[in-house]
């Protein structure tokens, strides 16, 4: 060890000099490539399938559905804007965009309320409510094939489970062929769309109602409120960012609805139970003409695009506003 002398005339070990600003420059430098490129590799596997399986073949659809293509090599008859022009002249595709409308206002006017209810229910101290969660909770974990399959047997015509139901408490005039029938078809769809998907909103609305301070409930007991003016002035008014994803959940899922039509009825009777997902499947692999389904899908893209950036605009701006105010006062 080598010494120095001090300024007092003692000595001491050499003190190493500070590094230069550029040695601290190329540090910092260096620390950050070595960040970006961790970042990046961790990122890279996600960013490869998200490319490959969903920007690129959104990206050809859009190419393709401006040729008359069978789905065979590569599209080359180019046609414009005739498939859409097309589009907006077929009576079935119309059809489809007002049985989207009319699964839509189902949704939002019969299955979520009733989804609603039923958390507030076993949201209460009740015996075994447990097991009612799991009940009701149970067929949303059931693939959308076995659903259908299931209620193909249950509204099967004559020898049902409906038909001997309805027949055992004397009301067997109302059974009939419940997805034959063009006039019962979509009624019948709805009611299996809701046993399939209102658990799902059921545990939305139950994870809000228990994330609801119980103060405030007890507060507004206190002050005389009856159990109508609690949930009304209490208790939706904080359930409301839930409600909010729950309808653009389910909004979308009306759109995209595919799985259990195609099972149940295919779209039949006579196209009375086609969404636009089913006739797009249609056209793309029963018929090939994947120019034409393409455009479908376009179509359909369009839609969600404009339903989401609508919602999350005008709908969703206050709960994104609220989120970033409290992340602001919690760093500060």
């Amino acid at each position: 060890m080598t010494s120095t002398f001090l300024p007092d005339g003692r000595t001491g070990p050499d003190l190493a000099p500070p590094p230069p600003a550029a040695d601290q420059a190329r540090g910092r430098r260096r620390r950050r490539t070595l960040n970006l490129l961790t970042a990046v590799g961790f990122q890279l596997p996600a960013l490869v399938l998200f490319i490959g399986l969903v920007l690129l073949p959104m990206l050809f659809a859009l190419y393709a559905s401006v040729f008359r293509w069978g789905g065979f090599g590569m599209p080359t008859d180019y046609t414009g804007a005739d498939n859409f022009t097309r589009l907006f002249q077929d009576p079935v595709f119309l059809g489809d965009l007002w049985r989207c409308l009319l699964l839509v206002l189902l949704s939002l006017a019969l299955q979520l309320p009733f989804a609603l209810a039923m958390a507030v229910l076993l949201n209460q101290r009740l015996r075994g409510r447990a097991v009612y969660r799991m009940l009701f909770f149970a067929p949303y974990v059931l693939s959308e094939a076995i659903t259908g399959v299931l209620f193909s047997m249950v509204f099967a015509p004559d020898d049902g489970l409906a038909d001997h139901v309805l027949g055992a408490i004397g009301l067997a005039g109302l059974g009939g062929e419940w997805f034959a029938d063009p006039s019962t078809v979509m009624a019948t769809l709805f009611l299996v769309m809701t046993w399939k998907y209102f658990g799902f909103h059921m545990m939305l609305y139950l994870a809000g109602l228990q994330s609801i301070p119980a103060e405030l409930t007890e507060a507004a007991l206190i002050d005389g409120a009856g159990p109508w003016q609690r949930f009304r002035n209490v208790t939706l008014p904080l359930l409301a960012p839930t409600l909010r994803i729950s309808v653009f959940l389910s909004v979308i899922g009306s759109v995209q609805l595919f799985d259990l039509v195609w099972v149940v009825t295919q779209g039949g009777p006579d196209h009375h139970s086609e969404t636009l997902a089913v006739t797009m499947f249609q056209y793309g692999f029963k018929r090939y003409q994947v120019g034409y389904a393409s455009a479908i899908s376009v179509v359909m893209f369009g839609i969600c695009l404009v339903f989401s950036l609508a919602y999350q605009r005008f709908v969703l701006r206050r709960d994104l506003e609220g989120a970033t105010t409290t992340m602001r006062g919690g760093g500060a």
